[in-house]
């Protein structure tokens, strides 16, 4: 019986078996290929943040999602790195790290970090080269005690002196770990070159640390947090009217100050070369790179889908394609692109083994002028451009996202429809626009050239190369 009832059951998983077979070869006659598949258009609309002024001039950018009970902030300030004192490198960067774990004028720095702890809130300040952000995340229960500290940190912190010593010695320790992180260390450096005779190129060091005072943190302190000068976005389990009560509740008695100050492109282009950073390991790492259109440019657009094609579309990039998958000579490679308001920085990179450091840098300059010699392909860019836009739809995943990026806008002062047309703009640039930006901007006369690494060893002697120039490491 046991017998009869196996064979029925594995009798009846055959005929199963079988029919599925058929049913999925059947339906393999009707398949099409992905690409012939016809979608609906994508209808892309973003979510409009509402924007508010308050009297004494902070700007705020609201959304409401109640999905989550958490209120997070995120804020943006006029100021920046670009702004320390020439000799006190770090005023900036100390003022803001102090500012949030230094005390208030009501609260020792131990009590704020107690009271966030038991909020569960998270709270940071920091700054940039030409700006300064803070990020504050409360459950919506707390926020009123929430906003209450924040405004603390902002408006009245006391920069207590024993923190202060703290950071510095600190930002010592980690200037030191610069030597066990090569690549860290040699974009730095590349910073430095790229930004000759331009405040953005001055760099922090034990030198500038121990210039720096507790009253040189409140001097800049005083000089560039004030309203007028800030904005916020504010997202999540809140509604207009609660926005506007608690941030004026808050922050409304801060007064005005006076007006941000602009901060200036670059003056003038870098001197160009080739820049050695002796280093005795076994790996170089090569950045070179030279100024680029801004955010304002009408260029910009089109220079985001040379990029992409050039080196930061990974895989399938040039660079990478060549340096990487084609010769094995890296195993990392690329380009980028940092677009500010007003000017942008273009640059290749590429990690490698010193004995093939002047090959790969010779493959990434042959990848640049083949770019710049024959046209982009119609392939490479429908590729370029898809893949931009389609990335650029994934970057609005939260309330807290879309509303900080509205409130970016209009800190770098970019047209109001920015993001609404981004992708319009995207797909509009043409292989006559890539040519004519490969020729203007991918010209190497300016273009600087760090290579960090045992330069005594590299596949090509020094001195076959225009003009090698050795320098220091900044401590």
């Amino acid at each position: 019986m046991r017998i009869k009832k196996l064979f029925i059951s594995v009798f009846l998983s055959f005929t199963f078996f079988a029919c599925f077979c058929a049913t999925v070869a059947a339906a393999d006659l009707r398949l099409i290929p992905p690409d012939k598949i016809a979608y609906p258009e994508l209808k892309f609309e973003l979510p409009k943040a509402e924007r508010v002024v308050l009297e004494n001039g902070i700007v705020l950018y609201i959304m409401e999602d109640h999905e989550l009970p958490v209120v997070n902030l995120n804020a943006l300030i006029r100021t920046g790195s670009i702004h320390d004192p020439e000799g006190k490198e770090g005023v900036a960067e100390l003022t803001a790290y102090v500012m949030r774990t230094g005390g208030t004028k009501k609260l020792k720095s131990d009590e704020i970090d107690k009271r966030l702890d038991y909020l569960a809130a998270t709270a940071s300040v920091s700054v940039h080269a030409d700006y300064a952000s803070a990020n504050f995340s409360v459950l919506s229960k707390d926020l009123d005690e929430g906003l209450n500290l924040l405004s603390q940190i902002f408006m009245s912190p006391a920069f207590e002196k024993k923190k202060l010593e703290l950071v510095v010695q600190l930002k010592k320790e980690d200037l030191r770990r610069l030597q066990d992180n090569p690549q860290r260390l040699a974009f730095r450096e590349f910073n430095r070159l790229i930004y000759q005779n331009d405040p953005r190129g001055r760099l922090t060091s034990n030198k500038s640390l121990d210039n720096i005072s507790r009253n040189d943190l409140k001097i800049f302190h005083r000089r560039f947090f004030h309203p007028n000068n800030i904005m916020f976005a504010i997202a999540g389990d809140i509604t207009k009217e609660q926005a506007i009560e608690m941030l004026t509740k808050h922050f409304g008695s801060w007064e005005k100050g006076p007006a941000a100050e602009k901060i200036p492109a670059p003056s003038a282009n870098p001197k160009g070369g080739i820049f050695y950073l002796p280093k005795e390991i076994p790996q170089s790492t090569i950045a070179a790179g030279q100024f680029a259109p801004g955010k304002h440019n009408p260029d910009y657009y089109a220079f985001t889908v040379l990029d992409f094609i050039a080196g930061s579309g990974g895989f399938n990039s040039r660079i990478f394609s060549a340096v990487r998958n084609n010769e094995g000579l890296a195993y990392s490679a690329g380009s980028f692109y940092r677009a500010h308001s007003s000017f942008g920085v273009f640059g290749a990179y590429a990690l490698t083994k010193t004995s093939s450091t002047m090959q790969t840098l010779s493959l990434i300059n042959s990848v640049l002028d083949d770019i710049n010699s024959n046209s982009v392909t119609g392939d490479e860019l429908s590729w370029a451009k898809q893949s931009i836009n389609n990335g650029f739809i994934f970057s609005f995943t939260s309330a807290e996202n879309i509303a900080t990026q509205q409130m970016g806008i209009e800190f770098q002062k970019l047209p109001a429809d920015y993001l609404e047309k981004y992708r319009e703009r995207i797909e509009s640039v043409s292989p006559e626009d890539l040519k004519k930006l490969a020729n203007t901007y991918l010209d190497k006369t300016n273009n600087v050239v760090l290579i960090l690494g045992d330069y005594k060893n590299f596949d090509k002697p020094p001195n076959q190369i225009p003009e090698p120039v050795i320098i220091k490491q900044q401590d």
